[in-house]
């Protein structure tokens, strides 16, 4: 497998590319607070010429993600537009009015988690009566392990009914541990026999939506970059969308003092190639 390229910065890369696609949580904030390089560098990027939509596998629309910038200090001229997989796992539920969902966990409550179907119209049954799972992630990411629901996912899996998964991501880092995502759940339902369907990273649809919010309201990307912490999703995605890609040591992976060749091991690990790798994401 190829070895990623090490730059000093984004400024080594950025006449290369018009567009950045880049990731959120782990990259520009770790949900306690926010990587002040990272920020910065997005923003030069944009003084530039460049054009920045943040890109994010958050279960929720964009707006609740961007509602967190200012207590953790990101700044607004980081990015021109942000999407969501809560915006992708909308349009998909969008998709299926007509039908009865199963509305599994959830990050921060119902009052949080409505925002993805209000005003859609579906019914809700939260058991395996209904025609579509829609897995939002853990009841309590605190004290949940994602087995714990592996007899409940055999009743609907058995049954032939969808999940739809808001967040395909399996783990998050906010601040210095570890949480169980939706997605651990979606590969429990696969490994069952399931069908998973998923609207964010590393499947088309987030990226689909990302450049055509891109085109409406700048222009079309043409030279795009992504950037993400995730071989699993940000990597994966760069290269199943034909797009090249730039992963940085600051969320999932806490990396030691030989940052290259652990990169390199763990993008073999995963089967992924990275154009290029940094420590973290800066100017």
């Amino acid at each position: 497998m190829n070895v990623p390229q090490f730059p000093a910065g984004l400024a080594a890369l950025a006449p290369d590319y018009d567009t950045i696609l880049c990731d959120v949580w782990g990259v520009i904030h770790n949900g306690r607070a926010a990587f002040t390089e990272a920020c910065e560098a997005l923003v030069k990027f944009r003084q530039q010429g460049g054009q920045v939509s943040l890109i994010t596998n958050a279960p929720v629309p964009n707006k609740q993600v961007i509602r967190l910038f200012e207590p953790l200090g990101v700044p607004h001229a980081v990015f021109d537009t942000c999407v969501s997989s809560g915006d992708a796992t909308r349009a998909e539920l969008a998709a299926r009015p007509d039908m009865t969902v199963w509305r599994m966990g959830g990050d921060e409550g119902w009052e949080h988690d409505r925002f993805l179907y209000e005003g859609l119209g579906h019914t809700f049954i939260d058991d395996d009566r209904a025609d579509l799972l829609l897995c939002i992630g853990l009841r309590d990411q605190v004290k949940d392990q994602p087995e714990d629901y592996r007899a409940e996912l055999a009743r609907a899996a058995a049954k032939g009914i969808a999940m739809l998964c808001a967040n395909p991501d399996k783990q998050v880092r906010v601040g210095g541990k570890l949480y169980w995502c939706a997605g651990a759940l979606a590969d429990i339902y696969e490994d069952l026999g399931g069908e998973v369907i998923y609207p964010g990273k590393p499947c088309a649809p987030i990226y689909t939506l990302a450049v055509a919010r891109l085109s409406e309201l700048k222009s079309p990307p043409k030279r795009i970059l992504c950037i993400g912490d995730s071989p699993a999703t940000d990597v994966r995605g760069a290269r199943l969308q034909g797009f090249d890609s730039l992963y940085v040591g600051t969320g999932l992976k806490q990396h030691g003092p030989n940052f290259e060749a652990e990169v390199t091991d763990l993008l073999a690990d995963y089967g992924e190639e990275a154009t290029y790798a940094m420590t973290g994401l800066r100017w």
